[in-house]
């Protein structure tokens, strides 16, 4: 499998969260040569499950959630269209952003923002508020309130940067997914003592509702979350940042089951790949917060890939990192039953 093709295939498609449907499509598809089965749940999250072949083997699943940060519109003014955020989207990334309307057909738009011409004093040292913001796709005012309930979301090219490095919209989390990808194909022919669920959930940047129905139907036994941590950039707080290229990340906190961080820890250590823990107080922004309290309670774990510019159209990775991921993760599921002792244990 070839990661930076597949993660372009990935982020090409559009997924707003509560609008998932192309994106798990071509997941489900990149997925199939790899599992046993594959399958979208009632909900919609994509399913595929290697299976063991013990009868009554224990659940694991591999998590990663396909939803991108988007817009919805919500009305019209003259023909420009009026929105608000479906997930954390920043606001100062919005202004003379080229957008696409998830219309039939999808129809292309840019988000309208004033020339310096003739803006008053100081207007452009600062943040326009969303509400004074609209998207120009040059309608009527008729053809812009047929598109209210519309979902839109940012253009963004993928590019393949110096190095290994890649930049594109949607890598938080279409990494995470393609890491699982990768982590499917380096087990492949590896013989397992468990049965392996790799989900690609949907809205987890509104209230993570795809993993939480996904772990209570599969009722694992334990719940990795693949997601993103905050890159190191010049700007950035070091001691909350991680810097890419360098290794994976591995969550250490209240919201991670202490035998699970530990054997991602010692499998990293012996198999001698670049890691770095991220302490999480408390809630560790993944779908294993909601998850760890499903059901009568499940055992979870977080590993993320670092990644710049969260929640814009040019967030920027190391593929070095997805590749020490699945190499982690493969680690972590081989031989799990048999050395993890209580496998519940903590």
């Amino acid at each position: 499998m070839d990661i930076s093709t597949s993660l372009k295939t990935l982020c090409g498609c559009p997924g707003p969260s509560g609008r998932e449907g192309p994106v798990a499509d071509t997941a489900m598809e990149l997925l199939r040569p790899w599992v046993d089965t594959v399958s979208k749940d009632p909900f919609g999250n994509v399913v595929g499950v290697r299976r063991c072949g013990k009868e009554n083997a224990k659940r694991v699943i591999l998590d990663a959630h396909l939803d991108e940060v988007g817009l919805v519109i919500t009305g019209a003014k003259d023909g420009f269209l009026r929105f608000r955020p479906v997930g954390g989207i920043d606001p100062r990334m919005l202004p003379n952003r080229e957008v696409t309307i998830l219309s039939q057909p999808p129809q292309f738009g840019l988000i309208a923002v004033l020339p310096p011409h003739v803006q008053t004093a100081g207007d452009s040292n600062k943040s326009i508020p969303l509400s004074d913001l609209y998207i120009d796709a040059g309608l009527t005012q008729r053809e812009g309130e047929a598109l209210v309930g519309t979902f839109v979301v940012p253009r963004g090219t993928f590019r393949q940067l110096l190095g290994t490095a890649v930049s594109g919209k949607a890598l938080d989390d279409r990494a995470g997914f393609v890491t699982l990808l990768r982590t499917a194909e380096l087990l492949k022919d590896v013989p397992l003592d468990v049965d392996v669920y790799f989900m690609g959930s949907i809205r987890e940047e509104v209230n993570g509702g795809g993993a939480l129905v996904g772990a209570f139907s599969i009722a694992p036994h334990c719940f990795v979350a693949v997601d993103v941590t905050h890159a190191r950039t010049p700007d950035g707080p070091k001691d909350e940042t991680f810097p890419a290229g360098k290794g994976t990340v591995i969550g250490i906190g209240p919201n991670i089951t202490r035998w699970m961080s530990g054997r991602l820890i010692d499998k990293a250590r012996e198999n001698h790949l670049p890691w770095a823990p991220e302490v999480m107080t408390g809630h560790s922004g993944t779908n294993a917060w909601r998850v760890q309290t499903a059901r009568e309670g499940i055992a979870t774990a977080v590993v993320s890939l670092p990644l710049k510019y969260m929640h814009s159209p040019v967030e920027t990775l190391d593929l070095e990192d997805l590749e020490t991921s699945a190499l982690l993760l493969a680690a972590f599921l081989t031989d799990l039953e048999k050395e993890g002792g209580e496998f519940l244990a903590d």
